[in-house]
């Protein structure tokens, strides 16, 4: 009986092809959007994330503003922020913008980012070729620089720039590093401004380009499952003491916390976009009861000589279902193909790796069976109450 169902059902889509297909639609459109909205806002954030992560994990932010009496941190502060339980280095960020000369070219504007060893330390991946900046080039204010590899084909076209030398201010630096821009090596604090750096150096020489006395900008380092509240405790104590406990001399970002807010935002982000897109799918349920309620009226008669012939309610009331069932499913299908290729073309277009989630087909699939069942029961409830002798007068 069961396998006589599922033939009927099969063939009552197959007879109203124009019919079952708009039908369809509805579910098509709504999993095809829960499809691409997952797809594409989960492959967003997992690209945002994998950056943090890889730029913000263990690590600390300062901002010190400072006071009339004293601006940014000393040597001595920076010192002390070192010397924390638990932190494995603290790297200053100073930047300014200055005029580069290079091969008889004169290029404006190009970012130069004062760094020291344990920066590099840390990004050490994002070396492409030659070297990061040591401890010897920090403390002797050596004339090298780590360029991006964007920055070495503009000035240095067709050639390799380990080597060679650029004029800053009037002074030569040897480019002895070259590293990626596609893996993003920058600070986090470069990173939250969309800064385009061209040029690392020293710290210390771009304090002495700047005549600058005190550093502003901290990152500090912590080292694996380390207790993050206990140094983030103990670096406010001494940047208190630094500046004689003065409110808003300073801010101290936790990026640990602060990812932890940005996943728990992102996963409510996309919940939301899922509900909306879910509208379309109840949407596409009524239009399948609709239409099974339009069959139902149409198919009085068969339905008259079935219950005659001593079909039970049951058998009946199984077949609509099936129906209900088989075309939420079908329109299911088809929406995850829609879906994936609208998520293929969107991640093509904005630069972004396409990933294939099986939450979202779950997801999709499991709300077009649910929409089936929920709104094929009632004109499939119908059928099977109705009345043979009342069915069989309109033959």
């Amino acid at each position: 009986m069961f396998k006589e169902s599922i033939v009927m059902s099969w063939k009552n889509i197959i007879h109203n092809k124009l019919r079952s297909f708009l039908t369809m639609l509805g579910i098509v459109i709504g999993v095809a959007a829960i499809i691409a909205l997952i797809t594409i806002v989960q492959g967003v954030i997992d690209e945002v994330d994998n950056q943090f992560d890889s730029l913000g994990a263990n690590t600390m932010i300062i901002q010190a503003f400072g006071t009339p009496l004293k601006s940014g941190l000393t040597d001595e502060d920076i010192e002390k922020l070192s010397s924390i339980e638990g932190v494995s280095g603290t790297s200053p960020s100073i930047s300014v913008d200055l005029d580069i000369w290079s091969g008889g070219k004169i290029f404006e504007k190009v970012n130069i980012q004062g760094k020291n060893e344990v920066f590099f330390r840390k990004n050490s991946d994002s070396i492409a070729k030659g070297r990061g900046l040591n401890i010897l080039d920090v403390e002797n204010k050596n004339r090298v620089c780590v360029i991006s590899d964007d920055f070495e084909r503009d000035v240095f076209p067709g050639e390799d720039a380990l080597g060679k030398s650029i004029t800053l201010k009037g002074t030569e630096y040897l480019v002895v590093g070259v590293y990626k821009e596609s893996n993003n090596i920058t600070s986090v604090q470069n990173m939250l401004s969309d800064t385009t750096i061209g040029i690392y150096i020293p710290y210390k020489n771009v304090m002495s380009l700047t005549g600058t006395k005190n550093i502003v900008s901290l990152e500090i380092y912590t080292y694996p499952d380390v207790n993050q509240e206990a140094v983030s405790s103990s670096a406010k104590q001494i940047l208190n003491a630094a500046f004689n406990y003065k409110d808003d001399s300073y801010i101290l970002l936790e990026m640990d916390s602060l990812l932890d807010v940005m996943k728990t935002t992102q996963q409510m982000m996309k919940g939301m976009l899922v509900g909306i897109a879910s509208i379309s799918l109840v949407v596409g349920g009524i239009g399948i009861m609709n239409m099974m309620l339009v069959s139902v009226t149409e198919r009085t008669t068969e339905i008259g000589l079935r219950k005659a012939l001593g079909a039970e309610p049951g058998s009946i009331q199984l077949q609509f279902m099936i129906e209900a069932i088989f075309l939420s499913l079908l329109g299911g299908f088809i929406g995850i193909i829609v879906g994936y290729l609208i998520s293929y073309a969107v991640s093509n277009a904005i630069g972004i790796p396409l990933a294939l989630y099986a939450e979202a087909v779950i997801i999709g699939f499991g709300f077009s069976a649910a929409v089936g069942i929920i709104f094929g029961s009632a004109p499939a409830r119908k059928a099977s109450k109705l009345n043979p002798i009342d069915a069989l007068r309109s033959v």
